[in-house]
């Protein structure tokens, strides 16, 4: 199994491509002892949107880590953020700096093509086969890219980053109308800090699958770790905080849902 997917009747696909952990052995043998951690995952994220199996929604997770390939970089390995610090499809340290591989076993250009085939390709086949799905039975579809990170990483931006961070690619990636839906819900209240096309404008897959005018509207949401783990060592689950936060998800994917069925 490359992936964990499960199909829902509502016509929206929640995706998380760095949710996984997983990394063949081949490659473990050539990582550092850094890597072990995997400390740039984005932590339990199909448990924080445990909620929307019973609403009917389709989701997608990761089952590699990031480390072994990035699901969210373009296969060419462009830079997403012209002009500023970020990783690659291959990364080759970590969020701190640390070099990822022993010295002499980074990955050379045949086994970035393997990982792509092997790893990176069927993610984006079940992707793009369940937008086409829901598309073709709803008229029209939402993605929703589910991410998050660790509240201070002075690598990507300064000082604490805001709570929740929307991204719509500059409004390119979905209809204004999905984008006001779901921040309306996101203002309405005072708990956490939000931001919009801010250091995170979403990645390769809300750039490259949202297409409104062909139906497909994608939006990326990056939330603060802090919000529902220990961003530290060994990154633990926080029922407590994360049962504060769930409703306001679970408000949110409704929003987006009852917009795209309207």
């Amino acid at each position: 199994m490359e992936f964990r997917f499960k199909a829902g009747r509502l016509p929206m696909l929640v995706s998380m491509p760095h949710a996984g952990t997983d990394i063949p052995d081949e490659v473990v043998d050539t990582l550092a002892p850094c890597a072990a951690a995997r400390a740039d995952t984005d932590w339990h994220l199909p448990e924080l949107y445990g909620f929307l199996e019973e609403m009917g929604v389709s989701t997608i997770s990761a089952r590699w880590s990031r480390y072994l390939i990035d699901l969210n970089r373009p296969p060419e390995n462009t830079n997403l953020y012209p002009g500023l610090d970020t990783t690659g499809l291959c990364p080759l340290d970590t969020f701190g700096r640390e070099c990822l591989y022993k010295e002499g076993m980074e990955p050379d250009q045949a086994e970035v093509q393997r990982r792509l085939e092997r790893y990176w390709r069927p993610y984006h086949e079940q992707l793009r086969a369940e937008l086409d799905r829901l598309k073709a039975e709803h008229g029209r579809v939402v993605l929703w890219e589910a991410h998050s990170i660790a509240s201070i990483v002075p690598r990507f931006f300064e000082g604490k980053l805001p709570d929740l961070n929307f991204g719509t690619a500059e409004g390119k990636s979905c209809d204004p109308g999905l984008e006001e839906a779901i921040l309306g819900v996101a203002r309405a209240q005072d708990r956490y800090t939000i931001a919009l096309n801010g250091r995170f404008k979403g990645g390769h897959i809300t750039r490259h699958y949202g297409q409104p005018a062909s139906g497909v509207h994608a939006i990326q949401l990056e939330k603060c770790q802090c919000l529902y783990m220990n961003e530290a060592p060994p990154f633990d689950y926080r029922p407590d905080v994360a049962g504060q936060l769930q409703p306001l998800l679970r408000d949110m994917v409704g929003a987006a849902v009852n917009w795209v069925r309207s």
